[in-house]
């Protein structure tokens, strides 16, 4: 599989704060939609640029203009509020353990594992994440396997035990497996706020 697909290039966001708003928009949609939405939320801050007190300057009513369900408004008001308080601050991420940073973003209302794990993986560059409630990395699991039925929680551990502490290595490279001969990583809306690894 690695040599079928190529180096490791994942797109890191290097900012915590943008890679959890990033997150929360790009649920349940489309990734083209989430673009979209993305960057309308971002036109909506002031000079263009999404930081926390800028995003807090958003009224409601222009998050939904963006596109975003008052439900997601209200959960990137919640990070929002986090950073500026500095209940979460880049810095006291990265110094935190994995599951340390897990448990801090989850206090958010609104970011759930998934979304910490995300955050673990393409922003905080953790080597051994292991996103065992990732519908695409089930997918990718149960072919790697060449099973019919998607994997256990028990199935995935197991698997995944030989290739600790690079699990993260594990689940990009599953990931891109789903995606057939494709360059990895490739995407036409790489930004200025992103960089290869």
């Amino acid at each position: 599989m690695i040599d079928r697909i190529g180096p490791h290039r994942p797109i890191i966001t290097s900012n915590p704060f943008a890679a959890l708003i990033g997150s929360i928009v790009h649920q349940q949609v489309s990734m083209s939609a989430g673009r979209a939405i993305y960057r309308r939320v971002v036109e909506r801050c002031a000079r263009r640029r999404l930081t926390p007190p800028a995003l807090l300057a958003v009224s409601e009513g222009d998050l939904r203009g963006a596109g975003l369900s008052r439900q997601k408004a209200a959960y990137v008001r919640n990070i929002a509020e986090a950073f500026v308080s500095r209940t979460l601050t880049p810095a006291k991420l990265r110094r935190m353990s994995d599951e340390d940073a897990v448990a801090a973003v989850t206090e958010i209302k609104g970011v759930g594992r998934w979304t910490a794990e995300m955050l673990l993986i393409f922003c905080l560059e953790r080597p051994d994440v292991w996103p065992v409630d990732d519908l695409g990395l089930k997918k990718a699991v149960r072919n790697f396997l060449g099973h019919t039925e998607m994997p256990s929680i028990a199935a995935m551990n197991e698997l995944a035990e030989p290739w600790r502490p690079y699990r993260s290595y594990a689940t990009w490279y599953l990931w891109r497996s789903l995606e057939g001969p494709v360059l990895p990583a490739v995407t036409p809306a790489n930004s200025g706020s992103k960089r290869r690894a």
